[in-house]
């Protein structure tokens, strides 16, 4: 019989005809080459290894990295190989900025088409349109056309699907509702695409000053389809497309039908536009942008104050390392409160945070001082997009998921443009030290409007219902 529960596992020998059996009732587990492993040995994986070891998760998200590498690499090397070879920075961000204005307008449309045929089945013919339009901007360089060519070929490039945005649908798909799985693949997307964001310009620079201008674009041409195809191929893994409503096939009676006609019909998914909860993170994402946008050109035009403009990018890509590793954590901490009040509270974090570099610049003047300060600032970024993009995934309609997401990155876009503008003009007219004045401005803008809207929702039910 089995030992007593207080007393130690012994095998237990017995004979059967002629063979010695020795029988061990003892718990399984894993057997060390000393004997059994103690309780520390077998540890629990933690939330980032249980989050790829989902079926399918490790195949389609190496392909998915591999194609947003390149999202840092082709403006960085569009402006290399246009101003080195054309000899003016004006036409190589003329048509940097054309390219942002069409993504804009074009990527929602992008989005909606992936919700509603397929990721596959639009994904690649997108992304290979894509990569069309970096080559004929590449022989439109190389060749010496016109310039107007340069404004078509980049534009053109406009058609790249949001990659990131779908590769969160997937996980939407994958973790059904699992709220804390999720919070954890946001996080580990976000930490994604800041390390994206900050290997790709220095990778597309190292390309094209080492072999030859054009090196970055080709590179970055060869992940991205590379890595959209392999991402298109994990066909297991990938969220079925909405399909519109067929009719009843027997309708009720005219006098019926009439009655009954809201309650039997099923409802369509409407636009994320339409969405009234939505509307606002969208202007939160506008406002997030002018953030991004303006603190990447007031530390270029610092840095070049100081005479180190070529340390520029180092210096952001520490802002974007603290906010990598800030996602990562953010990730895997235990969440406590509701989403909307972490959301406010993120954001307030880093309304606070981003008084540091107009701080170090203000006080100091050193570019080394600045370079910490933007580190710890940018410590609030990614938890901050992380609780945003939850709320966006959670207030868009049912089978618009890509084009809700794809939204709000739209709305980062214009705020980049919008931000770089208004730092520009700072740094220009006022002082580069004045300029760190506008992302703190954005980000209390964005602070205001989620207290707002934060208030609006959590409205006491009491106050409304005090007339009836």
């Amino acid at each position: 019989m089995p030992p007593r529960p207080n007393q130690p596992h012994r095998p237990l020998p017995t004979m059967t005809a002629d063979t010695l059996v020795i029988a061990d009732f003892g718990p399984r587990g894993r057997q060390g080459p000393r004997g059994p492993r103690g309780p520390g040995s077998s540890r629990t994986p933690g939330p980032y290894r249980r989050l790829l070891a989902t079926p399918g998760a490790r195949a389609f998200t190496i392909g998915n990295l591999l194609a947003r590498l390149p999202m840092g690499m082709f403006s960085v090397s569009a402006v290399v190989m246009i101003a080195g070879t054309r000899g003016s920075y004006a036409l190589a961000g003329a048509v940097t900025a054309a390219g942002l204005g069409a993504t804009a307008v074009v990527a929602p449309w992008i989005a909606r088409l992936v919700d509603r045929y397929g990721q596959a089945r639009i994904a690649v013919p997108a992304t290979l349109l894509a990569a069309l339009g970096s080559l004929a901007l590449l022989l439109c360089v190389r060749l010496g056309a016109p310039a107007w060519t340069l404004f078509v070929s980049y534009a053109a490039t406009a058609t790249t699907p949001n990659l990131g945005g779908m590769s969160r649908a997937r996980w939407a798909h994958l973790l059904d509702g699992d709220e804390k799985a999720l919070h954890v693949a946001n996080s580990f997307e976000q930490a994604a695409d800041e390390a994206c964001f900050m290997l790709g310009p220095v990778l597309a620079a190292f390309l094209c000053g080492t072999f030859f201008p054009e090196a970055g674009t080709l590179a970055g041409v060869t992940l991205l389809v590379t890595g959209a195809l392999l991402f298109a191929a994990q066909r297991s893994t990938e969220p079925p497309p909405w399909t519109p409503p067929h009719p009843d096939p027997h309708p009720a009676p005219a006098r019926t039908r009439t009655r009954t006609r809201t309650r039997s019909r099923p409802a369509s998914p409407r636009t994320p536009l339409r969405t009234p909860a939505l509307r606002p993170l969208l202007t939160i994402c506008l406002a997030m942008g002018a953030v991004f946008g303006s603190m990447e050109v007031v530390t270029i035009g610092f840095a070049d104050g100081q005479g180190h403009r070529a340390a520029a990018g180092v210096v952001l890509g520490l802002q974007a390392a603290g906010s990598c590793a800030a996602g990562l954590v953010y990730g895997a901490v235990h969440r406590q409160g509701s989403v909307e009040d972490r959301h406010v509270w993120c954001i307030a974090a880093m309304t606070a945070l981003l008084t540091l570099p107009l701080l170090a610049a203000a006080l100091t003047g050193s570019l080394l001082v600045l370079a910490c300060a933007l580190l710890v600032a940018g410590m609030a970024t990614a938890p901050t997009m992380v609780t945003g993009m939850t709320l966006v995934q959670r207030h868009t309609p049912p089978g618009r998921l890509n084009e809700g997401m794809t939204l709000a990155v739209t709305g980062l876009l214009g705020g980049i443009a919008c931000g770089s503008a208004a730092g520009g003009w700072a740094v220009e007219h006022v002082s580069p030290v004045a300029g760190y004045g506008v992302p703190v401005t954005a980000a209390a803008a964005a602070l205001m409007i989620a207290l707002v809207t934060h208030r609006v929702t959590h409205r006491p039910a009491e106050s409304s219902n005090r007339f009836t």
